[in-house]
């Protein structure tokens, strides 16, 4: 059974950075076609922030993140990552993880979130 992990999350400030960790288990992460993130803000629907193929060579923004955060993973470690910086407070939101046959929107497993705080 596919179980994924999120860590990292926390409060801070704008302009600030957080980094977030995702670790697999339960199948080998570069048997996924992809890995990413996603994000929901209250009273918002679940909105995708970036995604990374199988082998890391193709990479997915949101435009609204672009230039801010930067996705990547560790195949050896089954992980991926999210570095966030300058973040902004409509950056505020619980932050899933999520793996799947798709490259650039990887959809079929999910986290269970952790939150991210971004005060102004």
């Amino acid at each position: 059974q596919v179980q994924l992990v999120e860590s990292g999350g926390g409060v801070v400030q704008a302009g600030g950075s957080l980094r977030l960790s995702c670790a697999a288990s339960g199948r080998t992460s570069s048997t996924f076609g992809g890995m990413g993130w996603f994000r929901q803000a209250p009273g918002k629907e679940r909105e995708f922030v970036a995604a990374i193929s199988w082998n890391g060579a193709n990479l997915y923004y949101a435009d609204s993140v672009k230039g801010r955060f930067t996705i990547s993973r560790e195949n050896a470690k089954n992980t991926v990552y999210l570095q966030m910086n300058s973040l902004k407070p409509e950056d505020t939101a619980v932050y899933f993880c999520a793996a799947g046959r798709s490259s650039n929107r990887p959809n079929d497993y999910w986290g269970q979130g952790t939150q991210v705080t971004v005060s102004s």
